[in-house]
């Protein structure tokens, strides 16, 4: 039962060892997964879960848009008329290793008594609700208490005493109401600061908004440090405000008690001429690109994510869902997000991709 209340996360890469426990099983499977972490020393070996390519799987999709109660209309492309379903069959699969099922039981049950936040934009919105069906879809008779506000939502399944917060930051840094207008201010994280601060897992993100100009942009001016200007290099500002977010992680947070996360960079599918093709968006892609690389290779962004990443002191997870993603250009909302006009290539459908991002958290929780 979903009670509602509605109210106004180089370079060095670094090896890391997780046990994953599969649910209603007395055996451990004990799992070496390479994933791209910041101590910049070797902690194990084996498999990069990032690393890999979309096969056909007949079990998925992991559950339905109309058994979610979670879904929001941007995202539920079946509901809003989308006429194909083979997009809704791919897993991903790692070149080295068996990536596991995300078990909603076996999740809950190892994280009785604990909160996880994504801390982020639209995105984070889009992966939070993801997380939340793929647990109700092995407990759709659980308790839950679902509250949505404006800047911090969450859902309680409260039989376990697991929290599942969404924070909505679009640049995890502030945007001030100043005498001049807006401020975007590269060096202050206020806004949030308590909010994120006794977590058991935080998972960030911040990216597509950097980029957004004219009437999308939601700051008239942009500080760094005394320094304020009409705009800048957004590349630069984007590293900017990323240190600032990496200072934070690192004055702020136990890492014995707070395991964090930054996802990675999400991409648009809006110039078809970055994958070969003629076509102007991800309207009308039904398959996704064959093979493990992006014809237009990775945007810069995640070049500026990783450099941060390596200078951090704290310990921090890139989920690095770039690539994989990349390849996903049929798998987006376009005109299908229950939006009367636009077409969306940055968000993606649900089921989805997003499903295959917190799998892999999954696995590295």
């Amino acid at each position: 039962m979903v009670v509602f209340h509605q109210s106004i996360l180089l370079f060095a890469s670094a090896i890391v060892l997780f046990a994953v426990q599969h649910a209603n099983s007395s055996s451990v499977e004990t799992v070496h997964y390479n994933v791209t972490g910041y101590r910049g020393r070797h902690l194990g070996g084996g498999c990069n879960l990032f690393q890999g390519k979309w096969v056909v799987d007949s079990s998925f999709p992991p559950y339905e848009s109309s058994g979610c109660p979670f879904i929001d209309y941007e995202f539920d492309c079946q509901k809003y008329g989308r006429p194909d379903k083979q997009y809704l069959k791919y897993a991903w699969k790692p070149d080295s290793c068996n990536l596991p099922r995300f078990d909603g039981l076996d999740f809950l049950k190892r994280w009785k008594g604990k909160k996880i936040m994504f801390v982020g934009d639209s995105l984070s919105l889009n992966q939070w609700q993801s997380f939340l069906c793929l647990i109700h879809a092995s407990v759709p008779s659980a308790n839950t208490n679902l509250v949505r506000k404006e800047i911090l939502s969450y859902a309680t399944f409260q039989d376990y005493d697991v929290t599942i917060y969404l924070y909505h930051s679009t640049y995890l840094v502030d945007i001030a109401q100043e005498n001049i207008g807006r401020v975007l201010k590269l060096d202050s994280i206020d806004r949030g600061n308590d909010a994120w601060k006794g977590m058991d897992a935080l998972v960030f993100n911040t990216w597509h908004w950097w980029l957004h100009r004219g009437d999308s942009q939601p700051w008239d001016y942009v500080q760094d440090g005394s320094t304020v200007s009409k705009d800048m290099d957004r590349l630069v500002a984007f590293s900017k405000g990323l240190s600032t977010w990496a200072q934070w992680v690192n004055q702020n947070v136990d890492s014995s008690k707070t395991k964090v996360f930054f996802q990675g960079i999400s991409p648009s599918h809006y110039d078809g001429k970055e994958w070969g093709s003629d076509s102007k968006s991800c309207y009308g892609e039904q398959e996704p690109l064959q093979g493990s690389r992006y014809p237009a290779g990775l945007p810069p962004a995640v070049d500026v994510v990783k450099k941060t990443l390596s200078s951090m002191q704290k310990p921090v997870v890139l989920l690095d869902i770039t690539t994989l993603s990349q390849l996903r250009k049929d798998a987006h909302p376009s005109g299908y997000g229950g939006s009367k006009s636009g077409n969306d290539c940055s968000h993606w459908c649900l089921p989805g991709v997003p499903d295959t991002w917190n799998q892999l958290l999954y696995a590295l929780l």
